[in-house]
């Protein structure tokens, strides 16, 4: 009997690890990533005639008699509501190979996308990425093909890629799980860039939070070098590119390109002001391409498939795929990866289940720590760009929290206040006092003194601390205080 059992940090935290052990005397264990459906981790799935067969959560104890226990038998993997409603590209393969295999990623469709890529001029992939309609999947929604063109065409002996996967956001895991469970996909869509752009050398920024993605990747590094992906004469066409795991120290702000680079040369997170912008003076002052994870899984696929193939997904100006993370007080948490256009309420109600405690939902945080808090009012809003923008929200990183009715805003503003304090690099006066005085001035409000007075000092500080702040900390902080303000004013009375 063959087994998959998760080694992703998610399924390990609730016994995977044990459950394993208790499977290897009766069978041939093949550990992988995850599912994504993280309330039935440990997920386990038996190899039948018919398909993967899974069982979950699975428990040590009854792990050797998995077959006979129809209450943990959740069916067929592949026919379950979860995972056929989803239209997965970057997470493909996630769950099904064995994350270090290079034979299995290559069984399962990888490399396609490298060997068109290699096939072609590279101008002509950054054409393809240009019309595929990629953005940037760390939060800005930048279009992807126009930075790889504006490093394509900035000349200079030395180029880099950086992928930036220091994910910090509240409530989003993606990242980590693709690295835990794929990495591959990651290094051949940085190759890809790298051919694109006539960049040598890449380096992967992992959060220091993630010890399981740092291991699984600088050994699926090691694994790509012995097979000929990376180094010199990458499958035999000339190309040279190589790839380096660097570990950051925990700083939020470094979820900022210019703070990573900064970072990455050795110096303090610190964002440095625009322009000149990366693409042109990036890493060691040479032109660099700076995208995440998502962005970078999301290439090999839309060079294997064609621009058409991911531009017919999505909608708007919002193409392609996003891998929605549940999270917070909600049912049924995990990764979700569909195209843009499904609604907030499909995610949360549907398939997420609705809250965890049962109550009904009262706000749903959308992209982070810096994100708007939307009203239960508002889960009709379709996940695009551009409808985020229109409603005072942002999307970002794909990270969606939920609250029930017991939670109180006024908090939830004063925290995202204290969070950028924290989290500030300093550099800029009104993220790093601004945010102080913010605090400041909600207990105020809360304690009730001067409440009309202080309400209107909050508003004036959240203007200027979205006008006047050197990068996204400060200028996204207010978001979650006025859109707390606007939709929950009785929070603070």
């Amino acid at each position: 009997m063959k087994v998959y059992v998760p080694g992703d940090s998610a399924a390990r935290s609730v016994g995977a690890d044990a459950v394993a052990a208790a499977l290897e005397p009766h069978a041939t264990v093949v550990r992988t990533g995850s599912r994504g459906m993280l309330w039935l981790e440990p997920f386990v799935e038996v190899e039948t005639p018919e398909g993967r067969v899974g069982y979950g959560p699975v428990t040590p104890d009854a792990a050797p008699e998995i077959l006979r226990n129809e209450e943990l038998c959740q069916g067929l993997v592949e026919d379950l509501p979860w995972l056929r409603a989803q239209t997965r590209l970057c997470f493909k393969r996630v769950g099904v190979v064995d994350p270090l295999s290079t034979t299995d990623y290559e069984t399962h469709g990888g490399l396609a996308g490298l060997r068109k890529a290699l096939s072609q001029p590279p101008a002509h992939t950054i054409e393809e990425v240009t019309e595929s309609g990629l953005r940037g999947r760390g939060g800005a929604g930048f279009p992807a093909g126009i930075k790889w063109k504006t490093v394509a065409e900035t000349p200079d002996a030395q180029k880099f890629v950086c992928c930036n996967a220091d994910e910090g956001d509240s409530g989003t895991f993606a990242d980590r799980m693709l690295m835990e469970g794929d990495p591959f996909t990651l290094i051949e869509g940085m190759t890809i860039a790298a051919y694109a752009v006539g960049a040598a050398e890449g380096y992967l920024y992992v959060r220091s939070e993630y010890p399981d993605a740092v291991r699984t990747m600088t050994q699926a590094i090691g694994e790509a070098r012995k097979a000929g992906w990376l180094g010199k004469n990458i499958l035999g066409t000339g190309l040279s590119f190589d790839l380096f795991v660097r570990v950051g120290a925990g700083a939020y702000i470094c979820g900022e390109e210019t703070s990573m680079l900064e970072s990455l040369e050795g110096k303090r997170g610190m964002v440095r002001a625009k322009p000149p912008i990366p693409a042109i003076t990036g890493l060691f002052g040479k032109p660099t391409v700076v995208n995440n994870v998502l962005t970078l899984a999301s290439v090999p696929a839309i060079l294997a498939d064609g621009a058409t193939s991911y531009r017919d997904l999505g909608t708007g100006r919002s193409r392609g795929t996003q891998v929605f993370q549940l999270a917070g007080n909600i049912a049924r948490g995990g990764i979700f990866e569909t195209a843009f256009g499904i609604t907030l309420g499909e995610l949360v109600q549907d398939y997420g289940g609705g809250t965890r405690s049962g109550r009904p939902v009262r706000a749903v945080q959308v992209g982070g720590p810096l994100g708007a808090y939307l009203p239960a009012t508002r889960l009709d809003l379709p996940m695009d760009y551009e409808a985020f923008a229109a409603a005072g929200a942002m999307l970002g990183h794909g990270g969606i929290v939920v609250f029930d009715d017991t939670v109180d805003m006024a908090k939830m503003a004063r925290f995202a206040m204290e969070f950028c304090a924290e989290e500030s690099c300093g550099k800029c006066t009104p993220c790093r006092v601004g945010s102080v005085r913010g605090v400041e001035v909600i207990d105020r409000i809360v304690a009730g003194q001067d409440v009309d007075g202080n309400l209107a000092l909050l508003n004036d500080l959240c203007e200027l601390m979205t006008d006047g702040s050197l990068c996204a900390m400060g200028g996204l902080t207010p978001n979650p205080v006025r859109s707390a303000l606007l939709h929950f004013p009785e929070d603070f009375a």
